[in-house]
């Protein structure tokens, strides 16, 4: 009998043994089918020092559960398995904004387009004033309820005139309705006679700390011109007006205006507790389908920060990843606090002008960096003058005897003229720079001819020696100063031609492979993400972006006309041409 239960035993303990491993393998094949398999072009994996490619690569509840080769790949072929030829189009890990301002990104969708060809047509005031008028007319229920004409992006280095809108040009396009104009750098604005009254500007008004208005020759009567602080208080008091449906359809426009050239991860730099908030409550409705990484203005708010502290992970979409501080202006806005003299002061300034800093008293700025270094949170510093530089090397440097240097990833945000004794100090500090190489098209002759000169323009945004350096980098576009475009940046950094096609500084150019390092690997690990993005490797996001050639293979000159064709979120399209 006992001879019998043990061999009735073994039979059940087979049974249930092989039974239940037959399960599990069809729980496990089940569960590794994946969802779908791209194949069919150039599957650039971006891990490595030098181009990869994959035939194939298979993702499943968005994340990549397979790279290589097609016949590999098929085996997580299932029944609904959805396959993706992808008919020589290129694919890469979806692009990362190193910085950038989305909700901005948003104000620029929503206001008249006042850019410069090739991203608009504002060419002179004379089309500038018929550019706001043809918005005015169009947006009569916006102006009724917030009671604002609006442009953005005009540009006094391409308008025909070389200067900037006065508030008497702006009175042409109303007398009675406030209008306000924002400068391409972000940095300037000018208004009409409207707007300076309500802003409380007048003969009797004194510049703000960090921040001009300037006046009219003669006179200490406002032309309209408003640089830095003295441009972004009104705008704040003019943002206030704006409810939360507002803002959430501004945020909207610029995740769209994102998702359109390939980027799954947004930055919100510089951010308000506001902005922050519009992005958590559209995150809690389900309503993003891409990554917010939010940096709060250390400036104004540090007791928010203090209360909301930052997050590593993403919650529907949406983390604060640290603090935004800036330490200077803008170098085609003539606001960038440089060590040596502007070529040609901006008006009423003498030859030895040099800019200024945003935050008048270095101690109030180093107060702000050592606040980030105490609670630990990630800074990255608008600096783009040179002066601007120098103050944040030293505060950093600071910060860091007091509070050690333990994997921060400080990062050194545009790092425009940056002298390169300068990125000897950030590698030792292991500040991240991160270029602003659009630079080199859109204001390269104007920074050779009025700004910096030719040698000082010829080393901006020095990528090239930064590499020599054996540094790595990422490069952005600051949205909305520039459009949030991933292509304009590969071509701008790997060619540095001008617009009337000059190269900027041949020395400082970079390959296509590092140029896309800066916006996919490299920016991943600016982030604290390089485990989860950056690259196309097993057990990442699937987040991919599409594009119609390999910025690999084609000629340089050519990678311009690049076209994002679909951008993918963990697996889901966001965007698709």
């Amino acid at each position: 009998m006992l001879h019998q239960l043990k061999f009735l035993s073994c039979i059940l303990i087979a049974v249930t043994v092989f039974g239940c491993g037959k399960s599990a393998k069809d729980t496990v094949e089940t569960k590794n089918k994946a969802d779908a398999i791209y194949y069919g072009g150039d599957i650039i994996t971006m891990e490595g020092e030098t181009p990869a490619y994959a035939e194939a690569i298979a993702i499943n509840d968005g994340k990549i559960i397979f790279v290589g080769s097609r016949s590999e790949a098929e085996k997580f072929k299932g029944d609904s398995t959805v396959m993706h030829d992808l008919k020589g189009q290129t694919l890469l890990p979806g692009f990362i904004d190193a910085h950038g301002h989305a909700f901005n990104a948003g104000i620029q969708a929503a206001s008249a387009n006042l850019l410069a060809p090739p991203d608009g047509t504002c060419t002179d005031i004379p089309s500038l004033i018929s550019l706001l008028k043809e918005w005015a007319s169009k947006n009569q229920n916006a102006i009724g309820k917030y009671g604002w004409i609006a442009g953005f992006g005009y540009d006094d280095s391409q308008l025909k005139e070389k200067r900037h809108p006065t508030a008497e040009d702006l009175d042409a396009v109303s007398d009675s309705i406030p209008v306000l104009i924002i400068h391409q750098s972000g940095h300037l604005a000018s208004m009409n006679s409207k707007a300076l009254e309500l802003a409380g500007y007048n003969e009797n008004s004194k510049d703000p700390a960090g921040g001009i208005i300037r006046r009219k020759e003669g006179s200490k009567q406002p032309n309209g011109v408003l640089e830095e602080m003295a441009f972004f208080l009104p705008l704040f008091s003019m943002m206030s007006v704006l409810d939360p449906e507002a803002n959430e359809k501004i945020a909207l426009a610029g995740v769209d205006a994102y998702k359109k050239f390939g980027y799954t991860t947004l930055q919100e730099g510089r951010a308000s507790n506001d902005a922050c908030e519009t992005w958590f409550n559209l995150g809690k409705k389900g309503i993003l389908d891409v990554d917010i990484a939010c940096y709060p203005d250390i400036q104004t708010q540090v007791d928010y920060m203090k209360e909301k502290g930052t997050q590593k992970d993403y919650k529907d979409h949406v983390r604060i990843a640290g603090v935004k501080l800036s330490l200077d202006g803008s170098p085609q806005g003539k606001t960038a606090w440089l060590t040596e003299p502007y070529v040609v002061p901006p008006p009423g300034q003498n030859k030895d002008y040099k800019g200024y800093p945003a935050i008048p008293k270095t101690e109030d700025a180093e107060s702000l960096i050592e606040i980030a270094y105490k609670n630990n949170w990630q800074l990255l510093t608008h600096v783009n003058g040179d002066a601007a530089i120098d103050e944040y090397i030293a505060a950093v440097r600071t910060a860091v005897d007091k509070y050690g240097n333990d994997d921060r990833r400080t990062v050194a945000i545009h790092s425009q003229t940056a002298r390169f004794d300068q990125l000897d100090s950030m590698k030792v500090l292991k500040i991240i720079p991160s270029f602003f190489g659009m630079h080199t098209f859109y204001w390269g002759d104007w920074h050779v001819n009025e700004t910096l000169g030719k040698d000082r323009a010829y080393r901006i945004s020095p990528a090239g020696t930064a590499l020599k350096k054996g540094m790595i980098f990422t490069e952005h576009h600051d949205a909305p100063v520039a459009l949030p475009n991933s292509i304009m940046i590969l071509y701008s950094v790997v060619n540095r031609k001008s617009r009337s096609g000059e190269i900027i500084g041949p020395d400082e150019r970079i390959s296509p492979y590092n140029a896309l390092r800066s916006i996919t690997t490299w920016a991943a690990y600016q982030y604290f993400e390089e485990n989860n993005k950056g690259s196309l490797k097993e057990g990442k996001l699937a987040d991919l972006v599409i594009l119609s050639d390999n910025p690999l293979k084609i000629e340089p000159e050519k990678i311009k006309d690049i076209v994002v064709n679909e951008t993918i979120k963990e697996g889901k399209t966001v965007y698709k041409k």
